[in-house]
């Protein structure tokens, strides 16, 4: 499960009629313009962390990216946990030193290997719990700055309801209004025309 959960704040239209499919699309296309034109966050956007990877990861990310297919030479090499193979016979004195000096690296190696695990048997479970506290605790402080974007939502919605509650009335009442007066000028527009209609006719009685 996220743990951003996506929610889509569509207009408030509390007092605007519903718009249409069209009119819709074309302000989403200016707003998604507007936001490719913008080079700088919001305030209340949080700077993004820097990326802390190591060269191995960018490598193998740049390898991903790349499309480049793993190289099954590449990564641990197993024969160093091998046992040194001993000289064959008849070697010189020279060939056994260098096989003695390498099973002496190995066995160091080995030795160390077996001493890390000890300490990751021992001391692991407890680096492991200390590592889902400190997770836990991020978890917990961006699930805090959620919540204050969705209060910060809220805040704006109830704004934006309020005003538009306000100005609903002198909207409705100058909408009346306008209606009104479009009305009466189709009116005086439709009488105007009776009356030429009327003058024309006298004058075509008066012609005969």
């Amino acid at each position: 499960m996220p743990l951003l959960q996506p929610q889509l704040t569509s207009a408030l239209p509390y007092v605007d009629a519903q718009h249409s499919t069209e009119a819709m699309s074309a302000a989403q296309a200016l707003i998604e313009a507007e936001m490719d034109n913008t080079s700088t966050l919001h305030p209340s956007i949080p700077a993004m962390r820097e990326s802390k990877a190591s060269d191995l990861t960018k490598h193998e990310v740049a390898r991903i990216g790349s499309g480049v297919a793993k190289d099954e030479n590449t990564g641990i090499d197993m024969a160093r946990y091998d046992a040194p193979e001993a000289p064959p016979s008849g070697s010189d004195k020279e060939a056994w030193n260098t096989a003695l000096r390498q099973a002496y690296t190995s066995a160091e190696y080995l030795r160390g290997r077996e001493i890390n695990l000890s300490l990751l048997e021992t001391y692991g479970k407890n680096a492991w719990l200390v590592c889902n506290s400190q997770l836990e605790d991020e978890l917990r402080s961006l699930e805090r700055d959620l919540e204050g974007r969705k209060l910060e939502v809220e805040e704006v919605e109830q704004a934006r309801r309020a005003v538009q509650a306000n100005a609903a009335g002198e909207v409705q009442s100058l909408e009346e209004s306008w209606r009104k007066g479009v009305g009466r000028m189709i009116e005086v527009q439709a009488a105007a025309e009776g009356l030429r209609q009327e003058v024309l006719q006298r004058q075509r009685k008066g012609a005969k």
